[in-house]
């Protein structure tokens, strides 16, 4: 990355500022440069005394700044003392921070996906970087808060996939069935736009297969030590229990559009999928193409040690489980659902009631356990097999690039 432009820099972090703040800040500032001569000709330069000049603008129009009058507000209420901070004191962190070389184990810079880089950075080590260029990071309010901000989709249907993924962690907790998801929080703002909460210390399949240039399993050895390591071992179970639960909100809510770029891999092992744009009744175009009743590839297999591991067999047990826990509570699951399909335009309803039928039926209340034992042998088999998972992948790689 080049060098941030000082002027740029400076301008910003003075234009947040209370009108208080930036006053005594230009004063203490003015006077030192006046008093010491060549000595601080780092700290005060010609461009700052422009920005000066952009402050004076900016008095004229104090009664509409809101932000400082409360900041003002805020200080005199509790009588502090302004902080003070040179120009080139900011300039010289800011530069500090852009030159510091990152965490090892990050993805190299790629200015096709520059994202990659960003997202396999550690959440507490960037919070710490960020908090020691901030001029304001010594502050004990100071928070880093990340956030998406989406829009041109309609954020409704992502809000009843967060409610459904809570509802089955609360019943999984509740039964003590160890599978894992994360739900994260969604925030409608329209129809056509919205926050999402991102899912810290991810980076998606698609970014580790190209950074990394490696099979899935390859990559957990390098990023988690040797088979038989205790890191590697409690790694491949969280991949095991976060698998097994997705399989199963995938199959409950016929989540399509299941590329590597929609499936994340957090720091401890977890699989996490994200983007659910098409559940129920819709999916890419409208052609149902994904026909397997959840993604369950030969790579996934392999991290979980083979089709006749042990863990492989946990991985099943654990599906069947999540499923009887599930079932006696499918009322929950179908009040939820009709509650939002009351009146709603959602994509996701666009068959109406046999949409919601078909979710009823894929609870399979009229099967005993060991007959549910069966139904998961199959849909098991089935997904490792499924020729449209592939058709479907490869289909991403070519129109998308998506590894």
């Amino acid at each position: 990355m080049s060098p941030v432009p000082a002027k740029i820099v400076t301008s910003n972090l003075r234009h947040v500022r209370s009108e208080e703040r930036i006053g005594h800040d230009f004063t203490a500032s003015s006077g030192s440069n006046a008093s010491t001569g060549s000595e601080d000709d780092n700290c005060w330069s010609q461009e700052d005394d422009q920005i000066s000049a952009q402050y004076q603008t900016i008095r004229k129009i104090k009664d509409r700044d809101t932000i400082s009058q409360m900041s003002i507000e805020s200080s005199d209420s509790s009588n502090q003392q302004p902080i003070f901070f040179q120009a080139g004191d900011i300039r010289r962190r800011l530069s500090e921070c852009v030159n510091t070389p990152k965490s090892k184990s990050g993805f190299k810079r790629d200015p096709e996906d520059p994202s990659a880089a960003v997202l396999k950075e550690p959440w507490a080590e960037k919070v710490e970087r960020i908090r020691e260029s901030s001029p304001y990071g010594d502050l004990g309010g100071w928070r880093l808060m990340a956030v998406i901000v989406k829009c041109g989709d309609d954020l409704r249907q992502e809000l009843l996939a967060y409610q459904y993924l809570s509802l089955l962690h609360r019943i999984w907790a509740e039964e003590r069935v160890p599978l894992y998801v994360r739900p994260y929080k969604i925030s409608v703002i329209s129809n056509d736009c919205g926050f999402i909460e991102p899912v810290l210390n991810t980076v998606s399949l698609h970014q580790v297969k190209k950074n990394s240039k490696m099979s899935l399993l390859e990559y957990f050895l390098q990023e988690f030590g040797q088979l038989n390591s205790e890191e590697f071992l409690t790694a491949q179970r969280n991949f095991v229990k976060s698998c097994a639960a997705y399989c199963i909100v995938s199959y409950l809510l016929q989540v399509k559009d299941r590329h590597n770029g929609n499936i994340l891999l957090d720091s401890e092992g977890h699989l996490i999928h994200i983007d659910y744009g098409f559940i129920l009744s819709c999916s890419p175009k409208n052609l149902g193409f994904e026909s397997s009743p959840f993604k369950l590839t030969p790579e996934f297999v392999d991290v979980m040690g083979g089709v006749d591991s042990d863990m492989f067999a946990y991985f099943k047990i654990l599906i069947l489980q999540g499923l009887v826990a599930a079932r006696k509570h499918q009322d929950k699951f179908t009040n939820l659902v009709d509650i939002i399909r009351a009146g709603s335009q959602l994509p996701c309803f666009n068959n109406n009631s046999s949409s919601v039928q078909s979710m009823k039926n894929r609870f399979h209340l009229n099967l005993t356990e060991d007959q549910l034992h069966g139904l998961v042998d199959n849909m098991v088999e089935q997904s490792i097999h499924s020729i449209t998972t592939k058709l479907y992948d490869n289909f991403q790689y070519f129109t998308n690039g998506i590894l």
